[in-house]
């Protein structure tokens, strides 16, 4: 067979499809399947994590394509607010504080500008069928509108206040987080234990966090602490720093961790907030916005400077009673790794706490698949402990559309006709006061936007397309972000169901760890194509069962680029000896033939129910097997001699039965590999079949059943007695062609009489005769 230049094929049906618009929804029909499709973050380069998830949710459309008729599947990139602002500084090697907000702006609208359309060609590359006309940036002027809209929606019924509390502040970043931006990282760090003084007595307390002393408020003791009992209501003398602090019994002072003292500080942790706030204790404010200390002195050190100078100046003094070097979780800022603060800002926030209930509820209604994913959405809404902090001290992103009065506080909102608006660009006097109104200097936090994709692609199809969507695929380490703050906004907003379903894919480990940029374990899918080409990556990415995570194997490639040959040469081999046929059904089939096409039916069936339920893997796995096993290996080796020496209705029902099941065959391989599938097609169906595409064909029609087991087990007997036959063979080291006779007994003679000329054929038996038992002579 001639060589296969899998580029060349890859390269030329991404031209037609493009050109010929293959994947164009057609709006106008009554039934429109439609996708909710996660828009990459533009700040990166695509890895095998993307190229496999994408990939599994593309399986999805194009089955659904050709089942449904029409899919509605958009394209968006999500590449506004943090991530983009912290790429745009790495590419440009500076800080956004160096420069104006209009220049910084300005900046990274041109750098996404150069980025955007290679980054959508790579999602191209590895076939996505994505109507990318249908196309959305979160930080574009739509975006904007409904992003703000939502906002002042929610402002309007009482969703949204805004409040000066400490809340969580990456100081790396310069800008508030919420609490799913969170991430555990495990490192190494110094537990000591401090002296405080009581009446000329030591009180020792454990920290890890030394550099907030000066930020100490107060020291908890449990009031069933015996050893404290005599300190409650007095005060204690913080170390180095020589302030008092109160001694207050309380009982999330816990008598057996550590010293059972606990050192109360503004703010440690959401325990120290809380504290603070039911006792009525008042603050001392140590950490800037920077994350530099104010207290002399070490005023103007970094946190971690400050904690290093600190210890050494308590050893010092004699001050430290003990310290170890423990393995210590601390809370981190996903984007940068650096570790969050509590520190009082005014920001703006989303009700949700007073919300949980009816937010299970919501996530109830959806169908999740795997079932067991929704308890990780559970788990989620179950543990909040505050409110959604929106707003971010950035400046690329969606501004929050409001003024706030100098005088009294009044705050003003613009008209929807008006918006996108950005109210720093815009003066405005309050209507109660006649003062200036200050516009706000904050963005949105980036999910405020990207949690509105059902909504901003609705309004890409002049809102005929409403939520609920059909379904929405992610992966699952976002369903505390994207999938939580959709089925919120959606509630919220509308009191609806973002989508009906919704698909949690894995991630793509190798031996056994996350692949990530810090570890240099990152597979560029580009390679992987090169050696491979997509269809191959495609299979290997069909291997992950649905919500699994799946170590990467390049055996699952090396196969996958094997099944790639074998479809296209199998496909060349059979229309060899079509060159005859003409497409008509014969009056009559020959009972093997019936058979085999009553088992491609219970095929199309099988995987038909699997797709539906999103189980990729179980297609992958059946139609490979089908494909290898029964029709290659033992189908095709069956009816050579009626295609080649045939005449009349059996050739005929030969060549029917051929045709039929490799064009259901490469329909079922189609959705997970695109480009083999259409270059067969195009090569052989088409003239035929006369559809564009394979893509557009319709899927295999999964008929009822009108032969009984009883009678399909005799398909099932002849393979048996067929693989008898080549075992005994091998066995008497003969080739496959050696004449031979057999003696079948007499109940599988009566099972196959109606096909005893085909396993003749295939068997190269002179004779087959009934008898006790089997036989095979030479």
């Amino acid at each position: 067979m001639a060589k296969i230049d899998i580029e060349e094929i890859e390269t030329k049906w991404k031209k037609f499809w493009e050109e010929e618009q293959i994947y164009k929804a057609d709006l106008t029909v009554k039934e429109i399947f439609s996708i909710d499709t996660p828009p990459p973050t533009i700040s990166g380069h695509m890895h095998i994590g993307h190229a496999f998830s994408y990939s599994q949710q593309d399986f999805i459309a194009r089955f659904r394509r050709m089942y449904n008729g029409s899919v509605l599947y958009p394209f968006g990139t999500d590449d506004n607010g943090l991530p983009t602002e912290r790429y745009v500084e790495k590419i440009h090697n500076l800080k956004s504080q160096s420069m104006s907000r209009a220049e910084f702006i300005k900046l990274c609208s041109k750098t996404l500008k150069e980025l955007t359309p290679d980054f959508i060609q790579d999602w191209k590359d590895i076939g996505m069928s994505c109507d990318f006309e249908v196309y959305y940036s979160t930080i574009d002027k739509n975006s904007q509108k409904i992003s703000q809209a939502s906002f002042i929606n929610l402002y309007k019924k009482g969703y949204v206040y805004k409040k000066s509390f400490p809340t969580l502040w990456c100081t790396e970043c310069k800008t508030s987080i919420a609490q799913a931006e969170l991430e555990d990282k495990e490192g190494k760090t110094l537990f000591s234990t401090l002296k405080f003084k009581i009446q000329n007595k030591d009180l020792l307390i454990a920290t890890t966090r030394p550099e907030l002393l000066g930020a100490c408020t107060a020291i908890f003791v449990n009031p069933k602490d015996t050893r404290y009992k005599t300190f409650i209501g007095k005060k204690a003398i913080v170390p180095l720093f020589n302030f008092e602090v109160p001694i207050i019994a309380d009982d999330s002072a816990q008598i057996d961790k550590g010293t059972g003292a606990l050192m109360i500080c503004s703010y440690g942790d959401k325990y120290d907030v809380e504290a603070i706030n039911r006792h009525g204790l008042k603050p001392r404010i140590i950490i800037n916005l920077d994350g530099t200390l104010n207290i002399e002195p070490y005023k103007g050190l970094k946190i971690k400077d400050a904690r290093k100078k600190i210890l050494e100046d308590l050893k010092n003094a004699g001050l430290i009673y003990e310290q170890k070097e423990i393995n210590h979780i601390v809370n981190v800022h996903d984007r940068c790794s650096n570790p969050i603060e509590f520190i009082a800002t005014e920001q703006w926030f989303i009700k949700l706490l007073d919300y949980k209930k009816e937010l299970i509820n919501q996530g109830n209604k959806i169908k999740w698949y795997p079932e067991f994913m929704k308890k990780r959405y559970e788990n989620w809404v179950n543990g909040l402990e505050w409110d959604w902090s929106i707003s971010r001290e950035r400046h690329f992103g969606v501004p929050i559309p409001v003024w706030t009065c100098k005088e009294c506080n009044e705050i003003i909102l613009p008209s929807e006709n008006k918006l996108p608006i950005d109210p720093l660009e815009i003066k405005k006097i309050c209507p109660k006061c006649k003062k200036e109104a200050i516009g706000e200097n904050r963005v949105f936090d980036t999910w405020m936007t990207s949690s509105e994709s059902p909504q901003i692609v609705s309004s890409l199809t002049n809102n005929k397309i409403k939520i609920p969507f059909s379904f929405r695929p992610q992966a699952h380490d976002i369903i505390r972000t994207w999938a939580f703050y959709t089925i919120v906004k959606s509630f919220l907003n509308e009191n609806k169901l973002p989508w009906n379903d919704i698909v949690i894919s894995g991630h793509v480990t190798l031996k056994g760890e996350k692949m990530s940029k810090s570890k240099g374990n990152v597979i560029a899918p580009k390679d992987i194509i090169k050696e491979y080409g997509v269809d191959a990556m495609r299979f290997a990415a069909a291997s992950s069962k649905l919500g699994n995570d799946s170590d990467y194997s390049e055996n699952d490639l090396i196969t996958g680029k094997k099944l790639v040959n074998k479809l296209l040469n199998a496909s060349r081999f059979v229309f060899m000896n079509l060159k005859d046929f003409n497409n008509a059904r014969p009056k009559t089939l020959e009972k093997l033939d019936e058979l085999f096409l009553e088992k491609l039916n219970i095929l199309v069936n099988k995987t038909t129910d699997d797709f539906k339920n999103y189980e990729y893997s179980k297609v992958k796995q059946e139609i490979e097997q089908f494909f290898m096993n029964d029709f290659c290996n033992n189908y095709l080796e069956i009816v050579k001699k009626r295609v080649y020496q045939g005449v009349g209705e059996e050739k005929h029902s030969a060549q029917y039965t051929l045709y039929t099941s490799l064009f259901t065959i490469i329909k079922i391989f189609a959705p997970i590999m695109p480009f083999i599938t259409e270059e067969i097609y195009q090569e052989h169906f088409w003239i035929f079949e006369k559809s564009k595409s394979i893509h557009v064909t319709s899927w295999p029609e999964a008929k009822k059943s009108k032969i009984t087991l009883d009678k399909l087990s005799k398909y099932d007997l002849f393979i048996k007695v067929l693989e008898e036959v080549r075992k005994t063979k091998t066995q008497s080291k003969k080739p496959m062609n050696a004449e031979c006779s057999l003696i079948l007994q007499e109940k599988t003679y009566d099972k196959l009489k109606n096909m005893l000329e085909d396993l003749k054929s295939v068997t190269n038996a002179q004779e087959i005769k009934s008898g006790k038992g089997f036989k095979i002579s030479f």
